[in-house]
């Protein structure tokens, strides 16, 4: 089933000019980049951007991080891209995730862990509609 997911590149690997291997990397796994954006987060996006996660004690840290540089922001597609997309970024801690994932490759520890992804259908909509409410 064709599916579209939200993905990002966070400060981290613009800013050690990693950004055009993630996306070829992004390419070579099959997903179509349908939309894709350089821009720099406000603190206001960036906290809309995290609300699920507003009442954890990482919360400042999240939108710290995700506003300390540029981001990529893509929509995805390809087939069961939610979870497609997911595979390929690895655990959220890098130290954790498998050989040849994007946040083994290129995330530094697990709040700079190099990308973003949605984790589910209702999330991508979400996500998809703050950046590209186009494309719901």
């Amino acid at each position: 089933m064709m599916q579209k997911t939200f993905g990002m590149i966070k400060p981290g690997p613009i800013a050690a000019k990693e950004a055009g291997e993630v996306i070829r990397l992004i390419e070579l796994n099959g997903f179509n980049i349908i939309r894709m954006e350089k821009r720099q987060l406000s603190k206001q996006d960036a906290e809309r951007f995290y609300a699920v996660h507003q009442s954890k004690p990482f919360f400042g840290e999240l939108v710290e991080y995700i506003t300390s540089g540029p981001v990529i922001i893509m929509a995805l597609e390809r087939e069961n891209a939610i979870t497609e997309w997911r595979n390929l970024m690895g655990a959220t801690d890098p130290s954790k995730a498998a050989v040849g994932t994007l946040r083994k490759m290129f995330g530094e520890n697990i709040g700079n862990n190099a990308v973003h992804g949605s984790d589910a259908p209702e999330t991508a909509t979400l996500e998809l509609g703050q950046f590209f409410p186009d494309l719901r």
